[in-house]
């Protein structure tokens, strides 16, 4: 109440004894019983803990009295953050979804290794691990929702102004500067509470392996899109021994009914690739495509179709990278692979890392690059190649698969979307426009690629696309131009050759 300590005079109880001098402070320490001082505060109130967290969260040092938080308001606290997270992942994703508790219970682990480390790091003294717990959860909380609305913007196009090149370095941006503000926010906390700086340290070290940890082992998000099934028939995809078994037959009833090179012709091979189960588009374009070449380019018995999707798991062999590479390696061993033709076709969603999405759940399956494909058609010595991929930013596997004996052509160029790969499409606009279309009237797949382009465009800007024309790409080397105009003219002329 004053603005100055004020000093008051108490005379000594000796008549002749000096005066003593003392503060209010003291004369009151001194009057007043010991009882009746006001006991010190045990704990934090809730309201004080949601203050102090939220100045930790702008890196200002929170004011703290030494008390601990009451094991129901830490609590509390966790949970309000658990929602918020749950809740603003699930905006993250347009449409229907559903919740994973599996992946959603394994989220919990960073929780964990946070307070163990707490515990194990911080001085041990009363309040103080409670505290911390509870700041952080509040102080962390800001830098979740503002990385969090950054994501659903990006999800409902609102960041659509930033080039799709630069999202691939400022995706990690991104991810440095929330781990960056996470650590200065324990930092900012714990010297708060008096933690000493070999423990600092130590902190600061245990939180940076904690989260380059839980960033590699993580399996994305509790809520996953959920793919509207209007076909009530189709069949759930579920692991089993006897799905195992029945895989590793259809595996060697496929190779083994590959039918052998004919000697002096070019013969056609090809390989039909559909990772991706959740989507039935790709299974009816691979399937389409594998027809298309049997019956189109002489190729009966000798097309290799992969492919990922629940009902298909008794007919075709699973489209996975290590099939893939196997699969090269069957084909190479039934053609002469110094004069037939290798035809590979590919269709999935592709990333803007030029990476081929694959998926079949819950079957783990790894996302194919250009250089896998590459390495395995080298190592089985399969000399002349077409090799066709229908998926957005597919433009990025020209450059590694091209040479002299490859003809490349893809659905996009390297940093556009292709169109038509969703749940209700029949085919993708590229498999329609250049296999089911063009190649149903010519062998030349020149030919073909050049009449479809303008077609996709006309279908792009009629179906609204609106993130640019994605203009497919084609690279042909000139030594298998000669190579592919021979097999176009056996088969314009219908010659059945010797033998077939």
């Amino acid at each position: 109440m004053f603005p100055e300590p004020v000093t008051i005079c108490v005379v000594s109880a000796s008549p002749t004894g000096p005066l003593q001098h003392m503060n209010l402070d003291q004369a009151l320490d001194q009057a007043l019983p010991a009882s009746a001082s006001p006991a010190p505060a045990t704990h934090m109130p809730l309201r004080a803990v949601i203050r102090e967290g939220l100045r930790a969260s702008v890196l200002r040092r929170p004011v703290w009295n030494g008390a601990g938080v009451r094991t129901i308001d830490l609590a509390l606290l966790l949970a309000i953050e658990c929602l918020i997270q749950l809740g603003l992942s699930r905006l993250e994703i347009r449409g229907a979804a559903g919740f994973s508790l599996q992946i959603w219970l394994y989220q919990w682990w960073p929780t964990t290794a946070f307070i163990w480390v707490a515990w194990t790091v911080l001085p041990k003294r009363a309040g103080l691990l409670s505290s911390y717990v509870a700041l952080m959860t509040v102080a962390e909380t800001v830098p979740l929702v503002v990385f969090e609305a950054l994501r659903i913007s990006q999800a409902y196009g609102l960041l659509d102004v930033v080039p799709l090149q630069a999202w691939a370095w400022l995706g990690w941006a991104i991810y440095l500067v929330d781990v960056a503000w996470y650590l200065a926010i324990a930092l900012c906390v714990a010297g708060t509470l008096g933690t000493p700086r070999k423990h600092l340290a130590a902190l600061l070290v245990c939180l940076a392996a904690m989260q380059a940890l839980s960033t590699w082992q993580s399996l994305g998000g509790a809520w996953r899109a959920k793919i509207e099934n209007t076909d009530n028939s189709r069949p759930e995809f579920v692991l089993s021994q006897e799905v195992f078994e029945a895989q590793q037959a259809v595996w060697k009833r496929s190779v083994e009914a590959l039918a052998p090179q004919r000697a002096g012709v070019a013969d056609v091979y090809a390989l039909v690739f559909a990772p991706y189960a959740q989507e039935d588009v790709f299974l009816r374009e691979s399937t389409m495509v594998a027809r298309l070449l049997e019956s189109r380019f002489d190729a009966q018995g000798r097309v290799l179709h992969l492919a990922n999707h629940a009902s298909a798991t008794q007919e075709l062999p699973w489209a996975t990278p290590l099939n893939l590479q196997r699969a090269v390696e069957a084909l190479g061993s039934v053609m002469d692979r110094e004069n037939d033709l290798l035809v590979v076709y590919m269709t999935s969603h592709g990333a803007n890392n030029h990476k081929l999405a694959a998926s079949h759940w819950p079957l783990n399956v790894g996302w194919l690059t250009p250089e896998d494909l590459r390495s395995a058609l080298d190592a089985a010595g399969i000399k002349h190649r077409v090799v066709a991929i229908s998926a957005c930013y597919s433009g990025g596997w020209i450059e590694p698969l091209a040479n002299a004996d490859t003809l490349v052509m893809t659905a996009a160029d390297a940093t556009h979307t292709s169109y038509g790969c969703g749940s209700r499409s029949e085919l993708t606009f590229f498999g329609r426009a250049v296999f089911d279309e063009q190649l149903r009237s010519t062998h030349s797949f020149e030919d073909a690629f050049a009449k479809a382009v303008p077609v996709i465009r006309q279908r792009e800007e009629e179906a609204g696309k609106d993130d640019g024309f994605s203009n497919p790409q084609i690279s042909v080397g000139e030594s298998i131009k000669p190579r592919l105009e021979g097999i176009r003219q056996r088969l314009d002329t219908g010659a059945t050759p010797a033998g077939g």
